[in-house]
């Protein structure tokens, strides 16, 4: 794992034929659009080289926190919503799926009355919600404990150490063992099938390009130990850990300069 002080060499940056970002942390504060700084840098990166997003939001979170504010280089980005269950790619004018692993109603209704029992085993019932709690993301369930839409100030006093999520996702580790659960965002909790996780998103990624290990670079805040970028680096990709996304746009801006 390496900082964004690691030197570009360290990072064999000649080699690689394509960036994958984290989103929520990493290209944009949680569930906020990208800024105008960060766009401009986005832009001029996939001028030099393939980018791709991977994150446990919905597709159409991309459409309202970072697609409105990409203008140029669209057939340079790659989209994988859902931790990495889907993928898109921008086609004749629009981004249309190049694989989507769908949750049938089984699975789904399973998850969700698994979740209910869990957050009522623990307990959990908050005075003030923003919005649902439990979502069907089609090819992921996504639990988040204030509500979709929560603002951030608040969403970031609830959980800052995820001992309160740990507990939950002991519950539904014993009720649903045969999903994958996963700690993601701030709040939330993303449960999609058993092997998919952002691993599974990169891998799919090299089989499509053909690419191998040594030409991704990843990008996350959530390296560390059961951390939802962590699978990533687990898999020998070489991972460069940020803290926020002013963070982000000191190494993007590094890469330009470099290129």
């Amino acid at each position: 794992m390496y900082s964004i002080d690691s030197s570009l060499s360290d990072l064999d940056l000649e080699r690689k034929q394509i960036i994958v970002f984290d989103l929520d942390g990493v290209l944009a504060e949680s569930k906020t659009d990208v800024s105008l700084k960060m766009s401009d840098l986005l832009q001029k990166l996939l001028v030099v080289m393939k980018v791709a997003i991977i994150s446990g939001a919905s597709f159409k979170q991309y459409l309202k926190q970072v697609l409105p504010f990409i203008k140029t280089g669209l057939e340079n980005l790659y989209l994988l919503p859902t931790c990495g269950s889907r993928m898109y790619a921008y086609k004749e004018n629009e981004w249309s799926p190049i694989f989507q692993n769908l949750l049938n109603e089984t699975e789904k209704k399973k998850i969700i009355n698994s979740l209910n029992i869990a957050l009522s085993q623990y307990g959990h019932n908050p005075l003030t919600t923003y919005g649902p709690m439990i979502e069907d993301r089609d090819t992921q369930i996504t639990f988040s404990a204030l509500g979709q839409e929560a603002p951030l100030h608040i969403k970031e006093k609830w959980d800052p150490d995820q001992k309160k999520r740990q507990e939950i996702k002991k519950i539904l580790d014993t009720l649903i063992p045969e999903f994958e659960v996963r700690l993601g965002g701030t709040t939330s909790i993303d449960i999609t099938r058993k092997g998919i996780d952002k691993s599974y998103g990169v891998n799919k990624i090299i089989e499509y390009f053909d690419y191998n290990f040594n030409e991704i670079l990843f990008v996350g805040d959530a390296l560390y130990p059961g951390g939802n970028d962590r699978p990533v680096l687990e898999m020998g990709i070489k991972s460069v850990e940020v803290k926020s996304p002013k963070d982000t746009e000191r190494l993007i801006t590094r890469i330009i300069n470099n290129s």
